[in-house]
């Protein structure tokens, strides 16, 4: 194993979880290693545009992660597409595809509007939202271990197998999502009401479950 691309990938999932930026100590302190050797790989870093720095001279992941990103998330919403159309025409609702963005955030990577219906809920792809805000990031920590402290909801959602907020993205919007399997992406929907959830709650991980299965 490459050492120094081994120190060099680890920057980039340290910096993952720290979406304000580091320090260049902080990030030699974070791998272990002396902060000359911490320069040398950042400064590489950023000559692939892989991290960049600001005025403050902290250190933030770079917009050429993006451009790498893209053909793995390309793949995923071709595949999610179909799936979502179907989703979103049989609850009449706006279908949301959802990635996790880093420990603290979430990402709105598609949308689908239903077909039919005489109202839906719109958003912006791209979105980027608050991890315990909203019913696809809740699902998210919901497949994780259950920590101090965590709201009631993510404890719900974690028996469910989906998980509901109302109100929380936008206001007067229900959410409902299930996480796809094996994954870091949720699929839900979003709509103003939801006189069945747990019917709701099904379709959504019917779906998350279809999209898994393809992405195996």
């Amino acid at each position: 194993m490459s050492k120094t691309l081994h120190n060099g990938l680890q920057i980039l999932e340290l910096l993952t979880g720290h979406p304000q930026g580091m320090t260049l100590t902080e990030i030699a302190d974070g791998i272990g290693v002396h902060r000359t050797v911490a320069h040398r790989l950042v400064r590489t870093l950023e000559a692939h545009h892989l991290c960049r720095r600001d005025r403050f001279k902290r250190i933030s992941l770079g917009n050429g992660l993006v451009r790498l990103a893209e053909p793995v998330e390309q793949d995923l919403r071709t595949l999610a597409r179909p799936i979502l159309e179907e989703l979103g025409d049989l609850a009449q609702a706006t279908a949301h595809l959802v990635v996790r963005e880093n420990e603290r955030q979430v990402r709105m990577l598609m949308i689908v509007e239903p077909r039919q219906g005489r109202m839906h809920v719109s958003f912006r792809p791209g979105q980027i939202d608050p991890i315990d805000r909203g019913s696809a990031g809740l699902a998210m920590l919901a497949a994780e271990p259950p920590v101090p402290g965590e709201r009631e909801e993510i404890a719900l959602a974690r028996k469910r197998g989906f998980a509901v907020s109302y109100g929380e993205i936008a206001s007067s919007v229900i959410g409902v999502s299930a996480m796809v399997p094996g994954r870091e992406v949720s699929i839900g929907l979003s709509l103003f009401e939801a006189p069945d959830e747990e019917a709701l709650g099904r379709n959504v991980i019917e779906a998350a479950q279809r999209l898994g299965a393809l992405l195996r």
